[in-house]
């Protein structure tokens, strides 16, 4: 079975966005967006994601059931995600400790 030719234009202009979204991920890295930050980082990280696996892994020719492997598969990260994060927002904090003593030991016991 021959697989799919795709124009050497595509795999370079692919690339190239994946060289800039780099940037963009080292460049966001130094500018302090608050709590901003991560979700950033994790937007541009699906971005490169999905050009590599739509491109370079060619799930973009890929037949329909293949697809529907893929989105299974990332539905249930989804979901485990999903409960995880609710098991970890519905617990108590737990307080910082404070140690094992409340005061510093003297130097006259060395």
């Amino acid at each position: 079975m021959p697989g799919h030719i795709v124009p050497v234009r595509v795999y370079i202009t692919v690339f190239l966005s994946l060289l800039f979204l780099t940037g963009l991920t080292t460049g966001v890295a130094f500018i302090d967006l608050g709590a901003m930050n991560t979700f950033a980082a994790l937007a541009i990280a699906v971005v490169k994601m999905l050009l590599v696996a739509l491109f370079f892994m060619e799930l973009r020719y890929s037949p329909g059931l293949t697809r529907v492997v893929i989105v299974a598969a990332f539905f249930f990260l989804a979901l485990l995600m999903s409960l995880t994060m609710a098991d970890n927002f519905t617990r108590p904090w737990t307080p910082t400790p404070s140690g094992w003593g409340t005061s510093a030991p003297s130097s006259q016991n060395r």
